[in-house]
């Protein structure tokens, strides 16, 4: 572990004293140039304690707004547009789950969990605070324990399949069964599994007769007109890399909302010596770290712990029914201030299933979720602190069991060599047709059967091939024995990972820093080459364009712009020849943060297109919807460079309030190139333009070998405040997909440091 004997390094670091109550021993924060803090303490209670208040210090603000969104409180401070956030959250009980959640955890946890709060409570009590509480004339909320078990739950709530049933739950009364089947995500024509690594296959489609029961409950519930982020990771074994020993990788992809979701953070106690991002609100790093002994790293793994049922309801919703006659619903009130406006009054209907999140109770049908994130006591947190102290991946991944609060592809190596990776999730057993449909819940036939066996878990360690790949892709093949996930995003970047590592036995990290700025779209060339053969005429040389054209979103090109531009005009088409345009106001796909039609139908295009399948044109032909695309892109303006086109749009939660103050401004960002499909995933919403609205959060590459060879980049910086010389000091190198150094030994952590404080007990 560190040394907390700063003079022995010699280092020209500016040095600070401070007393800190609540402190048991001297301690150390040192912060690097790029303004990282590295904890050094000889009591692990002070590690904690420390980790809470950098967190305040960078991230309080941040911290509690996560709290709020997550209680349902964010309309307090954000006013009416934070309303449907917070009607979502308190249908869903997240405090109260929160808190049942907190007494259940084992004392070591509640102990580390009041530790971190202790310590962002010293650094309020010292009076500090952050420009958003100015802008809003509010002081920051003392810290409790259970709050972090609230932040962590909110950081991945609802992820995943709850979405995609719910917009086929909408989309069902204007497709038509028969056609249900084709409202997933691109398979990218072959599919390539995650388990076991290396094999592809096809993609089953659904069982109609199977998912007939979720039909016909929902056909009572369609109004008569008929009218939802990813990441990139992998291990590289010794055996491909030029210094014997593992490197690992990737890049977790979500919407670019300011402060940055991870800060990057390094502790080190008498237990453990860990460095990785941190998620501010939360002790430990949950997802991505090294220790001395072991690395990991997540990507979502799409598994399907969400099920939705169609309840029938009677006596004005305050009834349901039910395989055994009629039962109560629980039904509470809620009331959630709101800024600049007056209070909501909201109605909160249960059944066994869960809260209701769509429809209306009282018009007699409704959608009940049943999550395994808030059904069941979840005791993720139970896991951050064995994580730390794991000495082989195999033992870090043992360490994993019981993690529920949000599914995982879970990659990892260890210093003797070992890869691997391991489903971390808390997946129910029920039929695989849940995954299509909300299903009846009145027959007692859709209901889960306990949960799968954490030794059932897909896990793999060392594949032959020498590397694991996780993209977001899919788990397993369909008729793997337990039901895991339904839908997934393409194989495209795992495949493109995949094809890039096996070129070379003889890897590095800065190899691993050139794959995460692949720009290289294999569905571009696709859909490119289906627009050059359509027999379209040329206009304005964007035709010419698109054929000399390699396929890369490089920021410097026009022809992404062209190609994209045409592919969301061709998804205008289809949504507007389907009907489906009209599948967002549906009751189904409002829960917030909404189920926008284009964004689903972008993902779906692909797939139609290269099976030539037009059943949801309305009779229109590819080569007509192909043509008015081309044409209404020509008619346009002159489109911009893809740098330009595609830049980067971030946001901060309170810049509508105060658009002209810099406390809630967002900082700018440097031209970046990618999109949705690439390994570098800068991808953005159609319903939106061509701008890009979520990408890598963050990279990271960890080097078996030499821990001071990693590296790490955000897309801003580390600090949280607007103002301060580290809020937007990575942006330049995180936009051209260069990273900073990670300093990780005591004598690497002194000769970056730039300060130092020395704290000691008040």
């Amino acid at each position: 572990m560190a040394s907390l004997n700063s003079s022995s390094h010699g280092s020209h670091a500016a040095e600070t004293t401070v007393a800190l109550h609540g402190l048991q021993a001297p301690a150390q924060i040192l912060r690097d140039k790029w303004g990282v803090p590295h904890v050094r303490a000889s009591e692990t209670a002070d590690v904690f304690f420390l980790n809470g208040h950098v967190h305040a210090q960078d991230r309080m603000w941040q911290m509690e707004a996560a709290l709020r969104r997550a209680i349902g409180r964010f309309a307090e401070w954000a006013g009416p547009t934070a309303l449907p956030g917070d009607r979502l959250a308190r249908q869903l009980g997240v405090e109260a789950a929160s808190r049942r959640d907190f007494d259940a955890l084992v004392p070591t946890t509640r102990a580390m969990l009041e530790a971190y709060a202790k310590g962002v409570n010293a650094w309020i009590d010292a009076g500090c605070t952050a420009p958003e509480y100015q802008l809003l004339n509010a002081s920051p909320i003392r810290w409790e324990p259970w709050f972090s078990v609230a932040v962590m739950r909110q950081r991945g709530l609802l992820m995943g399949s709850v979405w995609f049933k719910l917009w086929r739950a909408a989309a069902l009364g204007t497709v038509g069964p028969e056609t249900l089947p084709l409202l997933r995500y691109d398979s990218g024509g072959k599919e390539r599994f995650i388990f076991p690594q290396g094999p592809e296959g096809d993609r089953l489609s659904a069982d109609l007769e199977a998912l007939r029961p979720g039909i016909e409950a929902l056909s009572g519930g369609a109004p008569e007109d008929a009218t939802v982020g990813g990441s990139n990771n992998w291990a590289v074994a010794g055996a491909r890399t030029a210094t014997g020993m593992p490197l690992v990788a990737g890049d977790p992809h979500r919407q670019y909302e300011i402060p940055g979701m991870y800060s990057q953070l390094h502790l080190s106690g008498p237990e453990f010596d860990a460095i990785g991002f941190s998620v501010p609100g939360v002790p430990g790093f949950p997802h991505f770290c090294h220790t001395e002994r072991v690395a990991w790293c997540v990507t979502h793994s799409f598994a399907d712990i969400h099920d939705l049922y169609v309840e029938a309801f009677g006596d004005g919703g305050t009834r349901y029914r039910t395989e055994n006659g009629w039962a109560d619903a629980t039904i509470r009130q809620e009331t959630i201030a709101v800024r600049g406006a007056a209070e909501e009054a909201v109605t909160v209907t249960e059944t066994r299933h869960g809260p209701v999140i769509a429809g209306n109770p009282a018009e007699g049908t409704a959608l009940a979720l049943k999550s395994v994130q808030l059904f069941e006591t979840d005791r993720s947190l139970d896991c951050l602190l064995p994580m730390l102290k794991a000495p082989t991946l195999d033992t870090f991944y043992n360490a994993c069991r019981g993690w529920g609060v949000i599914d995982h592809n879970l990659v990892g190596a260890d210093r003797d060599g070992h890869i691997g990776v391991l489903v971390r999730a808390v997946v129910p057993e029920r039929d695989r047709s849940n995954g299509w449909l909300p299903m009846p819940g009145w027959t007692g036939r859709h209901e889960w059967r306990g949960t799968i066996p954490f030794e059932r878990m897909p896990r793999q360690i060392n594949p032959d091939q020498g590397h694991v790949v996780t993209a977001n892709n899919r788990l397993v093949a369909e008729d793997h024995p337990d039901y895991l996930t339904t839908d997934c995003h393409p194989t495209t970047r795992a495949t493109r990972l995949v094809q890039r590592i096996e070129r070379s036995a003889s890897l590095t990290a800065g190899d691993m820093i050139e794959f995460l700025r692949d720009t290289d779209s294999a569905p571009a060339r696709e859909i490119a080459a289906r627009i050059l053969g359509a027999d379209v005429a040329e206009s304005r040389g964007l035709l010419a364009a698109l054929a000399a054209w390699d396929g890369r979103m490089d920021p410097g090109f026009i022809a992404p712009t062209i190609y994209y531009q045409i592919r969301q005009e061709m998804t205008r088409i289809l949504a507007r020849q389907s009907g489906l345009a009209g599948a967002s106001s549906h009751p189904f796909a409002q829960p917030a943060p909404g189920i926008p039609a284009l964004n689903q139908l972008w993902w779906t295009l692909p797939n139609l297109l290269r099976a030539d399948d037009t059943q949801l044109l309305g009779g229109a032909t590819w080569r007509e919807v192909i043509r008015e695309a081309v044409a209404t892109v020509a008619a346009g303006p002159i489109p911009e460079t893809w740098g330009q086109a595609h830049l980067p749009i971030f946001v901060h939660p309170l810049s509508h309030l105060f658009p002209d103050s810099p406390g809630a401004a967002a900082p700018t960002s440097d031209p970046t190139g990618g999109d949705g499909d690439c390994v570098l995933a800068t991808g953005g919403f159609p319903a939106q333009g061509t701008r890009s609205v979520y990408g890598p959060v963050a990279r990271y590459v960890f080097d078996l070998a030499d821990w001071d060879n990693s590296r790490w980049i955000v897309l801003h910086g580390a600090s949280g405040h607007p103002g301060d010389p580290h809020y937007s000091d990575q942006n330049p190198l995180w936009a051209r997909g260069e990273m900073i150094p990670m300093p990780y030994t005591a004598a690497a952590v002194e000769a970056h440091a730039a300060s130092r404080i020395c704290f000691h007990p008040a």
